[in-house]
């Protein structure tokens, strides 16, 4: 799981039932899941491409909601230069034994993440690359303020303007880089819609074709709140509900 610092590295799925959200998103995605060892009485399963995990699942109380990692060098060190910027704490640093220390934050506009500091011997295996079904595809962030949102993301890891796209009514659509100047970006920043009570990240997971993966999504109990929608690009997408209540969206090259 070894990440370049400054971009997302990990995601995790919060939910009330693991066994069925695993069956879910195994059906849905293409990944197998795997119950790792108790650490300190908290399960924890990944989900897994092959033999690479690409994220992770934990119950949280009645949390249903996918969170991102973003690696940094020193997690203390970040913690504080992250709530200078108006960010703020919602779990202090901890360590997995072992494997990482981490950090639960969220932007000043409220938005969740994770930042993490891998331990050398943390395993680093090779992972496909997208658009492979099973991948992380992007990155997308709603937020109250594009250009708070981006500045604060500058600052603290690095992150560059890729473009603006107008969106009319909805306003402006800003494509960031996490570093690795890809020409299409890592993922997009704008504003929240109304339907979302808060802030938050949503992440793109790479499918065969969008079509197929819909009716995936409907024969596993999962709602289909938008799309299917072809994108600049020519990529299809759609965002979705999981049967558990947890928000996601599914890009495929082919509709």
């Amino acid at each position: 799981m070894f990440t370049p610092q400054g971009k997302f590295g990990w995601y995790e799925l919060m939910t009330t039932d693991t066994k069925a959200a695993g069956k879910f998103y195994s059906d849905v995605v293409g990944w197998t899941t795997e119950e790792m060892p108790s650490t300190g009485g908290m399960e924890y399963t990944t989900f897994n491409l092959g033999k690479v995990g690409m994220a992770g699942m934990l119950t949280v109380g009645e949390y249903k909601a996918w969170i991102g990692y973003i690696a940094v060098d020193d997690v203390d060190a970040h913690i504080e230069k992250i709530v200078e910027a108006g960010g703020k704490v919602w779990k202090p640093a901890a360590d997995v034994p072992g494997m990482l220390r981490f950090a639960v934050m969220s932007d000043p506009q409220g938005a969740a993440f994770v930042v993490f500091t891998p331990y050398p011997a943390m395993p680093s295996p090779v992972r496909p690359a997208p658009p492979t079904p099973g991948t992380i595809g992007w990155h997308e962030l709603y937020t109250t303020d594009v250009e708070k949102g981006f500045e604060f993301y500058n600052k603290l890891f690095g992150w560059t303007k890729v473009s603006d796209m107008d969106m009319g009514p909805m306003g402006v659509y800003r494509i960031f880089d996490e570093g690795d100047h890809k020409q299409m970006g890592d993922g997009g920043m704008m504003i929240k819609p109304p339907n979302l009570p808060v802030a938050t990240w949503g992440f793109y997971f790479n499918v065969d074709a969008i079509g197929a993966a819909i009716e995936r999504v409907k024969a596993g109990g999962g709602k289909v709140l938008h799309g299917p929608q072809q994108v600049p690009g020519g990529s299809w997408i759609i965002n979705a509900m999981d049967p558990q209540g947890a928000v996601f969206s599914l890009v495929s090259n082919k509709e």
